[in-house]
């Protein structure tokens, strides 16, 4: 999913001259922190998209020349800094036009409304008047505004480096909600406010299981599950692992900033490894000696079964190799280990620097 920033221009990126109309590189000027705000939000996983009104452009009092002259100095200074936008839209008219492209009217967005690749939940609008607060407010995202003498009287407005800030401090929360005829399933976690966990799946043992891993990850974690016991604990457990991990899913959002990889560790006589990489490649290895037949009732096989599911539905890379004499050590030396090991994985890097991967993306 691609987080989208919708950039206005002048008054916004550029300070606006008296005339509202920079056709002449004498007017260009920046506004105030915008180029380390926007390379703290590009590198954060963001994208751009700027969108302008520009009345009567290419007409005789403004040519076409002359703004792109200034447009194409301004573009190429941004991203002489790494900061690129995917898409420029320009509204050319002039307001008695009535055309259906002029802020805060979405015309110019249409296409991008329709993208089901955009998250929508984390996407924002960063203009200077009450039409960008407007066309946010029909887009159904967020928005802030920029101070300037065109922002509205008594409208709340942030530095730049403010909104990069807030935007990037945003909570990471994921949710997700699962209905069949064998189970019903809700799973809430927040990666940034840890909490004591709230579990309740009918099964005690794996509730004391989910219990560490929330504890031991220092993550918000809810999980309520109901399901066909009756019949045994694979759906339930099964179900719980898929709901974890689409809800995990959601609140890693682009993945960016974070460590990426992450833990071993012993109880008692057991002892477990594991290794994880939230790069979206599936694959899951397992090997646990001495973990054979049951464990408060339940066939040890369904916590391999567990983590082989959340591990497909996250996805990710997770190795798990554990040993040990006792079996309930050797099941919760995973849990545990997994905790840590996925803590450290989403942990936020210190410098909040950029995706962690040559690619660009995980």
């Amino acid at each position: 999913m691609k987080r989208v920033l919708f950039i206005d221009r002048d008054g916004t990126l550029i300070e606006e001259p008296k005339d509202r109309q920079v056709d002449d590189l004498t007017k260009l000027s920046l506004t105030p922190d915008v180029i380390p705000a926007l390379i703290r939000l590009v590198e954060g996983g963001y994208r751009l998209v700027m969108i302008t009104n520009q009345d009567g452009l290419g007409g005789a009092s403004f040519p076409q020349e002359k703004f792109d002259q200034c447009q194409n100095m301004l573009l190429d200074l941004l991203r002489s800094q790494g900061i690129c936008f995917d898409e420029v839209l320009i509204c050319p008219h002039l307001p008695q036009a009535g055309c259906s492209c002029r802020k805060p009217q979405l015309g110019l967005v249409v296409h991008l409304l329709k993208d089901p690749q955009i998250d929508w939940r984390q996407s924002y609008l960063i203009g200077d008047r009450a039409s960008d607060s407007e066309m946010a407010q029909s887009m159904n995202i967020g928005s802030f505004l920029i101070a300037s003498p065109e922002s509205p009287e008594g409208a709340t407005t942030y530095s730049w480096p403010e909104i990069a800030t807030l935007i990037l401090s945003e909570p990471r929360r994921g949710s997700a909600e699962r209905v069949s005829k064998e189970t019903t399933v809700s799973v809430a976690v927040d990666l940034d406010q840890p909490a004591p966990p709230q579990i309740s799946t009918g099964i005690p043992f794996f509730d004391h299981m989910l219990e560490q891993w929330g504890h031991h990850a220092g993550w918000g974690l809810k999980i309520q599950a109901q399901g066909d016991l009756e019949v045994d604990h694979h759906h339930t457990i099964e179900d719980t692992a898929l709901c974890f991990a689409q809800a995990l899913h959601q609140a890693l959002s682009h993945r960016a900033c974070i460590a990426r990889y992450g833990f071993a560790l012993p109880m008692d006589e057991a002892r477990c490894e594991v290794l994880v990489d939230l790069a979206r490649r599936p694959y899951f290895h397992f090997n646990a000696e001495g973990l054979q037949g049951t464990v408060a009732g339940i066939d040890v096989g369904m916590f391999q079964h567990f983590f082989r599911s959340f591990t497909l539905e996250l996805p990710c890379n997770l190795h798990i190799k554990a040993a040990g004499e006792n079996t309930h050590h050797i099941v919760e030396s995973m849990f545990k280990a997994a905790a840590r090991a996925f803590k450290g994985a989403a942990a936020l890097e210190a410098s909040g620097a950029t995706v962690p991967s040559t690619k660009g993306v995980l």
